[in-house]
Order: C-alpha cells, then structure tokens, then sequence
C-alpha cells in the first residue's frame, strides 16, 4: 500500500507545466507494487507535473483511459484527497460501478461547495473526500480503499448467484423444456460449436433458432446461466459503430464509444475462466462485411487471443489492440425464407459452421402440445396435418425445405378459448396468409393445405 502522507508531500513539491522532480520518479518506483491481486498505478504527469496527481488500483484489464478503478486523486489547490470511485474519460466504460447513483460524482462536490468546475476526473463518483490541511490517518484511509476495492471486485464477478438465486443445473437429458430436435443433432451441434467457437443455425422461421441457440449455451456451460449470455438482432441499418466502436456525439463533443461486441468481449477477457455467448438474431439481415470488419479475422477458432491482437478502425495509440478471447462462442441464427435477403458472402462464410434445422414434430413436442393441455386428437391432427404440408412444400421445385411451416406458431397454450377456435383463428390469420405468401401464383395449392390442416370434424 503506497504512503499517503509521502504521495502528498511529493506531489506538493511538483510545479504544473514544469518538468516532474525526481523526487517524484523515486516515489512511483518504490510504490507502484501490486496491492490485493491490483496493479497500483501512480501519475504526478508525464514529463511535466500535472494539477492533479492520482493513485489509481487497476485490474481486470482496466485502465486509466479506459474502464473502472478505484483511484485517490489529490486536487492540491484545494487541498482535498478524494477516494474515488474512478470512471475513465478518453473512453466510456466498458463495465460500470453497482450503484453509482448513491453517490456524488466529483463535478457535483464542486458545485455544491462552490469550488467552480473540476479539472479532470469530474465524472468519477466520490467515496470519501479528506482534508489535507488536517493530519492524514493512514490507517482508516487504508481501510477506505480496501472496502472501495470490495466493490470492485463485485463490478467484475457477475454471476447468477449475485441475487442469491440457485442457478440449475443444465443438461439436456433431464431438461423438461426441451428444443424440438432430436438429442443427437442438438449433441452435435454443441460439439460443433466447441470446435469451431462460430456457428449459423439455419432454417425456416419458426423452428426455434434462437431458443436452442440459448439452450446450446446452457449445455456448454453446464447450468442455465443467463448472465454469460448476450443477444442482439442485426438490421439494415445495423454498422461497425454499433457493434464494434464509433464516433458518438455527447455532451463535450465526441468520444469513440465501445460497440456491444467490444464491450461483450471485454467481460469475456476479465473471466478467462468463464464461458460466454453472443448471440446474433438475424444475422443475415444486417450488411455483415461492413459491420463485422477486422472480425473477419480475430473470430477465427485459430485466431483468437492476444497474440493476434490489431488496430481497430477507431484505435488511437499503437498499443490500443483488440482480440477476440477463446472463451466466447458466437451463434448466429439465419431466416432461409426470406426471399429479400442476399446470401453470405464467402469470406464470412468460412468463419462459421452452418447448421440446418427442420421442424420436427415428433415426441418432444408432442409432449410439449400435451403440456399445453392440448387433448390427444388435436396433438396427433397438428403433427400429422402440418408434416403433410411441409412435406408437400419441401418437395415444391421453386420452394425447398427453408419454406416450411415451424413450431412457433402453434406454442402459445388455447388458455381461455376452446381449442377448435384456437386452431381455426392459427389457421385463417397466420398460415393461410404463410401459405399465400409462398404460392402467390397458385391459389389452389393454398386452399389444397387448407384441407389438410382443417379442424378435424
């Protein structure tokens, strides 16, 4: 723990603007020790003092431009130390502070004591402020900063647990809200993403893409932990910026924030022993060359860690790299109906493994159809009357097996109305205007699979 009382007699004899004494260096050398598994960093200036000197505990690969740490900062014109709980300004956090707002920042300390408008630093939120006209206690200051570093550690640790909840355990054997495919494709295809850390799973809408994406996590994991998990859904106007990084306006002009996938990243890198997932809604409805950019490359299985770490578009210094770490798995999930969207293009598509799902009415969801208190001549007309049809459509030269009819539209439970009323509004104002859509020239076919899905007399 570096000597207070030392920090601010040293930073008493710096001058602003002029060069830093030696005084100065000897003190940064005796004291930048690592402090309770932190990094301690100390800045009287670089090459010239600086008005405000600090003493910042970092870990988690945070930094003083980017990220969150506790710090002490010394404004000696006022002669105040401040305990802080400190909020880079270059760029915005990547992770914040639990309950910032019970706390002033340090901009409001200045104004409600009418010290004007602080140098630097005025976003950081204040734990303690001391008076450095009063003699110091380094013990209870001490004290300060290891309770201030307790919530810290708290800031990086966001398991499920963080609420006291027991976090099931998941396998897919014993899961009684099971996807609806079969043990062996869902066991492959876990097996597939542990290899290739990126897959697309890809099918017609409706067979619950995104609901075994989700599920695919649990069973890596090991426990249905939803706090490893991040979903987004790509659109038209989805860019670099907000994946990545970006120029975006604020209050002082702009500043290049972190886009979610940088930011996801970044969580994963502070727990290399965690397993994350993102998972991409939609991925071929956004313009994925351009919002993917240098990933083309970090998300390679082969490519992932440091050791090929690059300059993003937005980076600054030399030094400011970004990786991809080998703990995050990236699922996509890809709508083959839509006849408006363009392929992937090839580069992307040698990054991912692709994965083919079809309906599949069998036992799981029956089961499920049961459990919706579904009698057991509905259950057997859904499965068979449906299957029929996508038979049919998947035998159709101009449709193929991405048109078919999937799960989703029958998953919500009759509830209140009888389940004919149920199946009968299903059919008139969503599978018929499906069907319309798919045979546009061919009115007869559509009233054909009508037939065959008729409420059973």
């Amino acid at each position: 723990m570096p000597n207070i009382t030392q920090f601010i007699q040293v930073a008493n004899q710096q001058t602003p603007g002029q060069n830093t004494t030696p005084s100065a260096l000897a003190y940064k050398r005796e004291n930048e020790i690592p402090f309770e598994n932190l990094n301690v960093k100390i800045s009287f200036g670089i090459g010239s003092a600086t008005y405000i000197p600090w003493i910042a505990y970092l870990g988690y690969n945070q930094s003083v431009q980017r990220g969150i740490y506790p710090v002490l900062l010394f404004y000696r014109e006022f002669n105040l130390l401040i305990l802080a709980f400190g909020v880079s300004e270059k760029y915005e956090p990547l992770i914040n502070w639990q309950d910032p707002e019970n706390y002033l920042t340090i901009s409001n300390y200045f104004e409600q004591n009418q010290l004007g408008k602080p140098r630097k630093y005025g976003n950081s939120f204040i734990h303690t402020v001391y008076d450095t006209n009063q003699p110091i206690d380094e013990t209870l200051i001490q004290q300060q900063i290891i309770d201030l570093t307790t919530f810290y550690y708290a800031c990086f640790n966001p398991t499920p647990n963080d609420q006291g909840e027991i976090v099931p355990v998941y396998d897919f054997d014993t899961d009684p809200d099971k996807p609806f495919i079969t043990r062996e494709v869902f066991i492959k295809t876990t097996n597939l993403l542990k290899r290739k850390r990126n897959i697309i799973l890809q099918g017609p809408p409706g067979v619950g893409k995104t609901f075994i994406a989700r599920k695919i996590a649990y069973q890596i994991m090991g426990q249905s932990a939803d706090a490893f998990i991040e979903m987004i859904q790509f659109h038209q106007s989805y860019s670099y910026e907000d994946f990545i990084q970006g120029l975006r306006p604020t209050v002082d002009g702009f500043k290049i924030i972190p886009g979610v996938f940088f930011r996801f990243c970044q969580k994963a890198i502070a727990h290399p022993d965690k397993k994350f997932f993102f998972i991409i809604d939609e991925i071929n409805r956004g313009n994925l060359s351009k919002i993917f950019g240098e990933l083309l490359m970090l998300i390679e299985a082969d490519k992932r860690g440091g050791k090929y770490s690059i300059n993003l578009t937005y980076s600054e210094f030399d030094d400011d790299k970004f990786f991809v770490p080998d703990n995050l798995f990236i699922i996509g999930t890809m709508n083959t109906a839509d006849r408006s969207l363009a392929i992937v293009d090839y580069a992307l598509r040698r990054r991912f493994a692709f994965v083919s799902l079809q309906p599949d009415y069998g036992d799981n969801f029956r089961n499920f159809l049961i459990g919706n208190q579904l009698s057991q001549i509905m259950v057997n007309h859904i499965c068979s009357s449906v299957t029929e049809v996508n038979n049919i459509i998947n035998e159709d030269i101009n449709l193929g097996s991405g048109f078919q009819i999937g799960h989703s539209y029958f998953c919500n439970s009759p509830n209140t109305i009888t389940e004919e009323i149920w199946w009968r509004e299903i059919l008139e104002f969503e599978i018929k205007p499906l069907l319309s859509e798919i045979w546009f020239d061919d009115a007869n076919k559509v009233s054909d699979m009508m037939q065959i899905l008729a409420y059973p007399d």
